[in-house]
């Protein structure tokens, strides 16, 4: 009996330090050992750890995990055009060094999200208030960001903190702006489309002048080489006709003769006043041009 009440005794103590004196790190978490209040040891790496048993040394764990701050309601930011923005953005962070995060915040992640979400209105003014609402909302939102997380870290290095992403999430005019912003980018609007079709009417009108010019070109010479086709034609016809008029000199007096005779009364009201008795009739008297 005396051997069982000894063995009973021998696991109480070995249970009692196991609980006491050992303690698990999950990947996802530091361990802060502390002895007597006074924070002692950072344990990061993962798996089953010893420690004096409590009350001499104590255990808080912290989340090393990238934690997330979404701002509930979005921050009236002024630009350097002096129009307010309603600014919606979100913070990604972590716990960089576990020592200056606990001496900051006591372990209290809401008092840390706090104190970033102040300090991002901060430097979020900053960087909107030396742009212009083009700048924030489109041409350099990108490199805003980009300050505006640098910035950000700066301020909280010696919090303990890492900054690992900063992002707008949505960027809007006040109501009462809303309206006459839409009204002048209307206006910017129809003025880049007056000028777009005012360039497309004058390229248009350049086209047409050129195709005009390349088609009194063309024309002219098509008139050209068809003067030069028909001069050609007519020297060609008119040495054939020299060639068969000179076998027979009379014939082709006979020829053109005919020839004028056609043209000369080629509609049935054609009317000559002549001497009969003229040159011009002489084929019409007699076969042969003569007077018998």
């Amino acid at each position: 009996m005396k051997k069982i009440f000894t063995l009973f005794l021998i696991v109480v103590v070995c249970g009692f330090f196991a609980t006491s004196c050992l303690y698990t790190v999950k990947e996802r978490e530091y361990a802060l050992v502390f002895m007597l209040g006074e924070l002692r040891t950072v344990v990061s790496k993962p798996g089953l750890h010893v420690k004096l048993p409590s009350p001499l040394e104590n255990v808080v764990y912290l989340d090393n995990r990238i934690l997330t701050i979404d701002t509930p309601a979005a921050d009236l930011v002024q630009t350097s055009e002096k129009k307010n923005l309603m600014i919606d953005s979100y913070v990604k962070w972590r716990i960089q060094d576990p020592r200056k995060y606990w001496v900051s915040f006591q372990g209290s992640e809401r008092a840390a999200d706090d104190r970033v979400s102040a300090l991002l209105r901060d430097v979020l003014n900053q960087a909107v208030n030396r742009r212009t609402v083009n700048d924030i909302t489109s041409r350099d939102r990108a490199k805003a960001m980009s300050e505006i997380s640098q910035a950000l870290q700066h301020r909280v290095t010696d919090l303990g903190i890492e900054i690992v992403d900063v992002r707008l999430k949505r960027v809007d005019f006040t109501p009462e702006i809303s309206e006459s912003v839409y009204r002048r980018m209307e206006a910017e609007r129809k003025r880049v489309a007056s000028e777009e079709r005012s360039k497309g009417a004058a390229e248009a009108e350049k086209i047409k002048a050129d195709a005009d010019r390349q088609r009194t070109v063309i024309l002219a010479e098509a008139y050209k080489d068809a003067q030069q086709i028909k001069g050609s034609g007519d020297a060609k016809a008119n040495e054939i006709y020299a060639n068969a008029f000179s076998k027979d000199p009379e014939f082709a007096k006979f020829y053109r003769s005919l020839d004028a005779y056609r043209s000369s009364f080629s509609k049935p009201n054609d009317m000559m006043v002549v001497d009969p008795s003229g040159e011009f009739f002489d084929y019409l008297k007699n076969s042969k041009g003569k007077e018998q």
